[in-house]
């Protein structure tokens, strides 16, 4: 975290005049425990109002109080016996510094609301622009797999094979793309019902009628390419339903499709 521009957000006013959530003030107390430079610029802050509230509470000048009396005021003009009470000198009022303080609050209050508001303007934004940057990431994905699924297709030395679905599951349907070359295996799930959740897809190579394991999928992903294990030689690809987690043989009663690659 860049503890200098979490200060300057304006969570420290927002913090210190009241204005924050109660999530914002959680985050701030467990900051604060961790970076002295908030604990700081709170102090400063308050110290400020404090300043800013008492700066113009002073006595005035006796001497030059005389002497504003005395202008106003010509002895000159009046009869001999008049005479020039002298005022007693008092302390500026309190009301006064009441005002200048109130005043003084309210410019901080304000100043606060606006650095706060922008604090929360920059953090919406912020949550707007990683959703737009995650679509994005999902659909340069679905670009690239789409892209990928073209080369295989066009390539000379990948095998396609259409797995079809069977008595037991006529709806089901997925594509093998095997470059013999490479021995590398890529399945494209067409349409393969959701399973509950102990349960998962595994596909299968028959070699001489000897099934091997190419992998355990899911079927949450349709139309996506998924890489399974290699295999050199293959007569033909199924898929069954299996136990998550599978490790042993397939169970033929739940064999969904197949295909063969000859």
């Amino acid at each position: 975290m860049n503890i200098k521009e979490y200060i300057l957000s304006g969570v420290v006013e927002a913090y210190v005049l009241g204005l924050a959530s109660q999530q914002e003030r959680l985050e701030f107390e467990e900051l604060s425990a961790r970076y002295p430079e908030i604990i700081a610029a709170r102090i400063e802050f308050e110290e400020a109002i404090e300043r800013q509230a008492f700066s113009d509470a002073q006595q005035s000048d006796p001497v030059m109080k005389d002497r504003i009396l005395k202008s106003i005021f010509n002895v000159n003009d009046y009869p001999e016996e008049a005479k020039l009470i002298q005022m007693e000198n008092r302390p500026r009022s309190n009301r006064m510094m009441t005002y200048v303080a109130a005043a003084s609050v309210l410019l901080l209050l304000a100043t606060a609301y606006f650095a706060y508001n922008q604090y929360s303007k920059n953090k919406e934004l912020d949550t707007i622009t990683r959703n737009m940057q995650q679509q994005l990431d999902s659909l340069n994905s679905i670009n690239e797999q789409m892209a990928n699924e073209q080369r295989m297709m066009s390539d000379p030395n990948v095998a396609v094979v259409s797995l079809v679905g069977t008595e037991k599951a006529p709806a089901s349907s997925a594509a093998i793309y095997w470059d013999t070359t490479s021995s590398n295996v890529y399945l494209v799930v067409k349409n393969m019902p959701r399973l509950p959740s102990n349960k998962q897809y595994q596909l299968w190579a028959l070699i001489d009628n000897q099934p091997k394991d190419l992998g355990l999928f899911d079927s949450d992903k349709n139309r996506v390419m998924l890489k399974m294990k290699n295999v050199q030689d293959a007569d033909a690809f199924a898929i069954t339903i299996e136990n998550r987690g599978n490790t042993g043989g397939p169970t033929l009663e739940e064999l969904q499709t197949m295909g063969k690659t000859l």
